[in-house]
């Protein structure tokens, strides 16, 4: 069978460079090669810029604003050589995952974004009201209490993605409906003031013409189904807005774990075909697959 779908964006994440990931990033690239990934997109966290924004566990291990945009930028070199290094072994996307915490991080990440290193960008949102909604159930909590109600944090959100498309114009979009992680519990998130919310953050998605992060992460955490949602993909579908594979892997074991499954997701939802980004030509380019 023609595995040329089997790629993924979103993820790359190592210990060397992400304080909640495990492994070499050279590890990580061994291991895409292994598991026969034809495309491979690094895409590590872009570093926060506010103490009030760093995690706890981050100070502990002695970690400042300073020290993490080191971090990153020893990332982008590592990331860059290992890509000439395998090239070939593999094609290499070197990106990053962005961080979207206030207003003011827009002009930061687009000036991360303009670094020759990089090819490509994951537009992800992980805050709302600078509360990480992704970490810990109680941050989310909070983020609850601070917006009123599960339903209006949830169109927050959506708003908050929509909001950086149409500011950072990413490649892809990643972990559209996140906020489901730790809030399913707390009532539904399919209300008709989400899903009016989420229709208008597709719009913008297709204007730009980014793609949507099929995120296998749910799926080895145990849950039914990835990112995006089911009603959500069939509303991309609707807009005619192309799907791309991200393992977000954490670690060197967790490197394309649970891409087949997303690819059979894909195909019962009615999703035929995804559409990688490859610099074969030498430009960066979207190219169309069947699954």
């Amino acid at each position: 069978m023609n595995k040329n779908w089997k790629t993924s964006f979103h993820g790359g994440h190592s210990g060397q460079y992400c304080d909640h990931a495990k492994g070499a990033l050279r590890d990580v690239v061994a291991a895409a090669i292994d598991s026969g990934l034809c495309i491979y997109g690094l895409s590590e966290h872009a570093p926060r810029y506010e103490n009030a924004h760093m995690f706890k566990e981050e100070i502990d291990h002695g970690y400042t604003i300073e020290k993490l945009i080191e971090t990153f930028e020893a990332y982008s070199i590592e990331a860059v050589q290992l890509k000439h290094q395998h090239c070939d072994d593999i094609e290499l996307l070197v990106g990053f995952e962005t961080e979207v915490v206030s207003d003011a991080y827009y002009e930061k990440m687009s000036t991360l974004r303009s670094h020759k290193a990089f090819d490509y960008i994951v537009g992800s949102v992980h805050h709302v009201s600078e509360i990480c909604i992704d970490a810990y159930p109680q941050w989310l909590e909070k983020a609850i209490q601070i917006n009123g109600d599960i339903e209006t944090l949830a169109v927050n959100y959506y708003c908050a993605v929509e909001n950086m498309v149409d500011t950072l114009k990413p490649e892809i979009v990643g972990h559209l409906d996140l906020i489901k992680k730790f809030a399913d519990i707390h009532g539904p998130l399919d209300t008709p003031k989400i899903r009016a919310q989420v229709e208008r953050t597709l719009s913008i998605i297709k204007k730009h013409g980014a793609l949507l992060d099929l995120n296998v992460y749910p799926l080895r955490a145990g849950k039914q189904e990835p990112y995006p949602a089911s009603w959500i993909v069939e509303l991309a579908k609707q807009e005619d807005i192309d799907f791309c594979f991200g393992d977000d892997s954490h670690s060197p074991s967790t490197v394309g774990v649970g891409i087949d499954q997303g690819r059979d997701y894909l195909l019962s939802c009615g999703v035929e075909s995804i559409t990688v980004l490859t610099k074969a030509s030498g430009e960066l380019m979207k190219e169309k697959r069947a699954l």
